[in-house]
């Protein structure tokens, strides 16, 4: 059970209810409901609820509201799969939850009565620029209302339960989906599995290191307290006590072992920052207009720039950690290392697993791609109005494509440096070895933290 109080929502408990089918329960309505109380109190020009939007900003419609989310409901592309559309509704129900919205309370029982009963909008991929999922989000609205069909995947051994189904008002309709939940719910999932992937690349480097008899002294206590950077003090220490220190055989190792805790700890700090960045928002009031203090204040908190930035370096670190694993993987190539034949082969001209290089820079290449930063870009739209986007939804996305590359570049790792402490086989197929190597990675349970 996850309990949605619109403060303590984590990256791993959005995955828990979005993979793991998690039932939601709501602690209380009483934010959302002073907010709401002031909304309805409220006289005047208020965006949204008395004008138009966007470029109509300055125009005074009576009630707009239903006309936005039929406008808008719109997207392009695949559609995305159900758990990322269920991690979404639980991201903005713990956002409603949170208060300034100033939507009906009422709806978001019935929220949270979807995700438990295993019913999600059905979303497409593209429609977003980081200042708001309006196309995911008003799409959801008329599933609410019954103008669209939900997707419905019943979840096991729970009664079934009809479409959630609720009357909102005009006035409902821009609380809703003035929101940047379905990018979180990306950023947040990408988080939580590049957290599990990172913890196990130190157990692969741990495979490596015996391998290939490297010296364990950079990883002295001393060393990380010469330079106290807290991922690379983090790393340093988990890897220290998976090693048997035995002698090394060399005085100095190449930089895949020897500059491992400072090029995957920073990998791991930058993960962190994201983490931390992307959970602020899981549980802030990032509504226009806020609804606080009896007043409605018009503002920018939905631009999502921050988590843009954040998981721009996120995947940019990724790149570092996996070319040190390529390298490592050079290395258990190579007989001056293992002391056995090239490749790992059985034989002296065998190809042993010399293709898992192959394979590891076919997957570095895509990572290196996915790591183009989105933020130094930008968008002009609505007449002028709209006249910056920060692209975290494209930044969350790519996030989540990483996780794939990084885990395959890892698994290659890992298949060859298992060999090389095993008696290496025949040449033979080794679709099976690597499949066996990531689902090793998956089962890792190492969690680093600072």
């Amino acid at each position: 059970m996850v309990l949605l109080d619109g403060a303590g929502l984590t990256c791993a408990q959005v995955h828990e209810a979005a993979y793991g089918r998690a039932r939601v329960s709501i602690a209380s309505l009483d934010r959302a409901r002073a907010a709401w109380v002031t909304a309805q109190e409220l006289t005047g020009p208020v965006y949204g609820r008395s004008t138009g939007f966007g470029a109509n900003k300055d125009v005074t419609i009576e009630a707009p509201g239903l006309d936005l989310l039929r406008s808008h409901a719109c997207g392009a592309g695949p559609p995305i799969e159900p758990a990322r559309a269920r991690a979404m509704l639980v991201v903005r129900l713990n956002q409603l939850l949170a208060g300034g919205s100033g939507i009906d309370p009422a709806v978001l029982p019935v929220l949270a009565d979807a995700v438990n009963h295993g019913f999600t909008p059905p979303i497409r991929t593209y429609g977003a620029i980081g200042t708001g999922d309006l196309t995911a989000l008003a799409t959801t609205a008329l599933c609410l209302l019954g103008e669209l069909p939900w997707h419905h995947e019943a979840p096991p051994a729970r009664e079934a339960a009809p479409a959630p189904r609720y009357p909102l008002a005009s006035g409902d309709a821009l609380p809703f989906v003035s929101s940047g939940a379905a990018t979180l719910a990306d950023a947040a999932i990408a988080c939580h599995r590049l957290r599990l992937l990172l913890g196990a690349a130190v157990d692969v480097a741990a495979l490596s290191f015996t391998a290939v008899g490297a010296s364990a002294e950079p990883l002295a206590a001393a060393v990380q307290e010469a330079r106290p950077h807290p991922g690379q003090a983090a790393v340093a220490a988990r890897l220290r006590g998976l090693l048997a220190r035995e002698q090394a055989a060399r005085i100095q190792d190449p930089y895949g072992f020897r500059a491992f805790a400072q090029v995957h700890g920073a990998a791991v700090d930058a993960l962190a920052r994201a983490t931390a960045t992307v959970e602020i928002d899981l549980n802030a009031a990032a509504e226009n207009p806020l609804f606080a203090g009896a007043l409605a204040w018009h503002n920018g908190n939905f631009h999502a720039a921050p988590v843009a930035l954040a998981v721009d370096a996120v995947r940019t670190a990724l790149v570092q950690t996996a070319q040190l694993s390529t390298a490592r993987l050079a290395a258990l190539m190579d007989p001056a290392y293992t002391g056995r034949h090239p490749f790992l082969a059985d034989r002296p001209g065998a190809s042993g697993v010399l293709i898992l290089e192959y394979v590891a820079q076919d997957a570095l290449a895509e990572l290196r791609h996915l790591a183009n930063p989105v933020t130094t870009g930008t968008a002009v739209i609505s007449l002028g109005v709209e006249d910056h986007a920060g692209f975290a939804t494209q930044a969350a996305r790519h996030a989540l494509r990483c996780v794939e590359p990084l885990e395959l570049v890892l698994a290659c790792e890992r298949a060859a440096a298992t060999r090389a402490l095993d008696n290496p086989p025949p040449d033979r197929p080794l679709t099976d070895d690597l499949e066996e190597a990531r689902r090793a990675l998956t089962t890792s349970t190492t969690h680093l933290t600072h």
